[in-house]
């Protein structure tokens, strides 16, 4: 099965979203996730890439039931990299294919494109 998927976001949306509800990136986002983008100058740029990649990744892996935690874009210093575990990585071990992922991000917009490999 081959699967692709993509997602975009508004950078100042999750920004607003964050401020309302602080909790909020721990549920969205792994501790190694929200320790890259604290890192950054502009925090929720980065996060909102990861949350498009997530849902990139549930759009591949054409998943109706998954918790954002399953899904781990970690960084490399090459291509990012997606660690899954949870009902993602069940289904990716079912259908024999692992997600890969691409980020982009401007001031104002952040993008990810998912695709499946085999495994």
């Amino acid at each position: 099965m081959a699967g692709v998927g993509i997602d975009l976001l508004d950078v100042a949306r999750l920004e607003r979203a964050l401020e309302r509800r602080p909790r909020l990136a721990e549920r969205l986002f792994t501790d190694g996730e929200r320790y890259y983008a604290e890192g950054k100058a502009r925090p929720a740029r980065h996060l909102a890439a990861r949350f498009c990649a997530k849902e990139a990744v549930v759009k591949a892996l054409a998943l109706s039931q998954w918790a954002f935690l399953e899904i781990e874009v970690v960084a490399t210093g090459t291509a990012p990299e997606v660690r899954l575990t949870g009902v993602a990585a069940e289904r990716a071990a079912m259908l024999g294919m692992w997600p890969l992922v691409s980020l982009t991000h401007t001031d104002t917009t952040a993008g990810a494109v998912a695709l499946l490999v085999p495994e």
